[in-house]
């Protein structure tokens, strides 16, 4: 591993300047370390951790849902909004770990989800105890179609299908109607038509920012605005319900529901807050109205087109091959959309999303050289560079090998509608089940090679990887080849070199189906500096053919494998490649390289 040692190009954090240098860290409580020996990561485990966080670099913490909830998607149903689930600690850990980031220099994100909350939050007990309640119309209460549902009911309202599968709507036997829910039958949605639910979510998030954090990523934010007459959607072969996606994102009345937001929780406030908007299903066309900062709603979006690409239809549970020139594809129009107005997220991973090392690198004998290649190219496009727990360690997947091995809904209700109602066998849903699954990211953090892998003193409530005995931070804290030292120096180039956080975006070489390659450019008073980024995805040799000669002797900053060799064909030991009608730069297998030069103003 070659750094690169020039002095930084120091720049004034301004308005937005800060978190486009920045790196965030995402923390999945459940999964990142216990501190009681219950078998559930806490905020005392995360406080423990702290000085690991600072040491590796990163600038934000985004920490998953820590709120009052019955845990039935695992915190994404809340029941109390202004207080912490026992499970995780108190109000009291909350406050030290918020005032411990803050004295290292590191902010705290809290996840925000107010599409729906859990059918046992006061709001919703109110609404369905009667039809005139007065908060009867904070949530989505329908009659009865004619017809009988699947549980002999009447009708569902539409036909709409729920993430979680089976219908979107649930009967509740009190009333005599149904209830929207997009997600769990027990995550009703919340009516944002009704201004007094719109009141209630400021108030709450003003409650937390006034407590000393400094921002929220918004959970699927943009299914607030749903078209009010909830009609049916199509039906795709081989579903059992409608697609009513078209009918509730980024409904009508979204960017007035952001506008106002803003306008009530945020404008006026001191300091530096972040807002990030996860929008399933955003075009880039949507994320620049979104981000725009004049229109004053989000800070930046999280967009799914790149993690999709590797799926039939966008079904998870059919997998398909990455084709490389897909994903610069996508990769490219999304800088290139928000080049001039708005900004970017930047992840392979997180805790909705298979392990990065396993789905677009080699985890088996390039697992170190991939991980460390999939973190250059991320962090080097322009955006805000989000670092899932355990990625900087280059996690894996993990084998499950029966149904009772998972813990997530949306796996347990897939399998049980598959081969209950589609006619799939258990095997072949376990397969399909396999790479893409969320467990796959929820699986303990590897802290050491000791039993569950030092995440607690009980049992686990998943099962740690057992390649945790030589994947662990103990084994790469101090390792300056490992990949945890990696992603410290490569959050430092972006920390260091504003040519990584401000410059220009080109997408080069869109065609090749092995070679991810870039530049980024930045012209200041004393000239203009550039990098060219390469990454080799694939475990062959390949050579980068490029147009500008003068690239294979350009400066070396950074790169993943011992700078002793394999620069060009010729195997020049790092040096200037031997060229031919244009750059030919040899990449071995998951190389990365990140060159740079100079021009010196005139």
């Amino acid at each position: 591993m070659t750094v690169d040692q020039a002095p930084a190009e120091l720049h004034e954090e301004a308005g937005r300047d800060w978190f486009q240098s920045a790196v965030v860290y995402q923390i999945y409580p459940r999964s990142f370390a216990d501190s009681d020996g219950d078998g559930i990561g806490d905020l005392r485990g995360v406080i423990s951790k702290l000085d690991y966080l600072h040491r590796l670099g990163v600038d934000v913490v985004w920490l998953s849902p820590i709120y009052t909830s019955p845990q039935d998607d695992n915190g994404y149903d809340i029941s109390d909004y202004r207080n912490v689930d026992p499970l995780f600690g108190t109000l009291e850990d909350l406050q030290e770990l918020t005032d411990g980031l803050h004295a290292r220099g590191m902010k705290l994100v809290m996840d925000l989800v107010v599409n729906h909350t859990s059918d046992e939050h006061p709001w919703f007990v109110e609404s369905r105890s009667s039809k005139d309640n007065p908060k009867r119309d904070w949530y989505w209460w329908r009659t009865p179609r004619e017809g009988s549902s699947r549980r002999g009911e009447g009708a569902e309202p539409s036909n709409w299908g729920s993430a979680f599968s089976g219908p979107a709507w649930e009967f509740d036997q009190v009333t005599g109607e149904y209830y929207l829910h997009i997600f769990s039958k027990k995550q009703p949605d919340l009516n944002w038509e009704n201004p007094e639910v719109r009141t209630a979510v400021y108030d709450m998030m003003n409650w937390w920012l006034d407590r000393g954090i400094d921002g929220f990523r918004m959970d699927v934010i943009n299914f607030i605005s749903k078209d009010t007459a909830l009609p049916d959607g199509p039906v795709a072969d081989g579903k059992l319900y409608g697609d009513g996606s078209p009918f509730y994102i980024n409904g009508p009345r979204i960017h007035e529901f952001l506008q106002e937001m803003h306008r009530e929780v945020f404008t006026g406030r001191t300091g530096q807050v972040l807002t990030v908007g996860e929008m399933p299903g955003v075009t880039v066309e949507e994320a620049v109205l979104f981000t725009d900062p004049a229109r004053a709603e989000v800070d930046m979006v999280f967009q799914f087109e790149h993690v999709a690409l590797d799926q039939e239809n966008g079904n998870k549970w059919r997998p398909k091959k990455l084709k490389l020139t897909e994903l610069k594809r996508t990769l490219g129009r999304w800088q290139e959309g928000l080049a001039e107005r708005g900004w970017n997220s930047l992840y392979w991973g997180n805790h909705d999303q298979a392990r990065a090392v396993s789905r677009f690198g080699d985890d088996g004998r390039y697992r170190e050289l991939s991980a460390k290649m999939l973190a250059g190219i991320l962090h080097l496009h322009r955006g805000t560079p989000y670092v899932y727990q355990g990625e900087e360690l280059g996690m894996t997947n993990m084998t499950f090998g029966a149904i009772s091995d998972y813990r997530d809904i949306e796996v347990l209700n897939h399998h049980r509608e598959a081969t209950t109602h589609l006619g799939h066998t258990d095997a072949e849903v376990l397969a399909a089940l396999a790479p893409l699954n969320r467990d796959n990211a929820r699986t303990p953090v590897q802290w050491d090679a000791s039993r569950h892998a030092g995440f607690t003193t009980g049992a686990p409530w998943i099962a740690v990887n057992p390649n945790a005995n030589h994947i662990n931070a103990a084994a790469q804290l101090d390792d300056p080849d490992s990949v945890y030292s990696f992603y410290r120096t490569v959050i430092e180039l972006r920390h260091a070199q504003r040519v990584v956080s401000h410059g220009d975006f080109t997408l080069l070489l869109p065609d090749d189906e092995h070679i991810y390659a870039f530049t980024r450019s930045l012209k200041g008073p004393s000239g203009v500096t550039e990098l060219l980024v390469l990454g080799n995805f694939s475990g062959e040799d390949h050579a980068a053919e490029l147009d500008d000669e003068s690239w294979v002797r350009a400066e070396l900053i950074l790169g993943n494998y011992p700078p002793d060799g394999g620069a060009s064909d010729a195997g020049s030991g790092g040096g200037p490649a031997a060229a031919s009608g244009g750059g030919r730069l040899r990449l071995r297998p998951w190389e990365l390289r990140v060159l740079r030069r100079r021009t010196e103003a005139q």
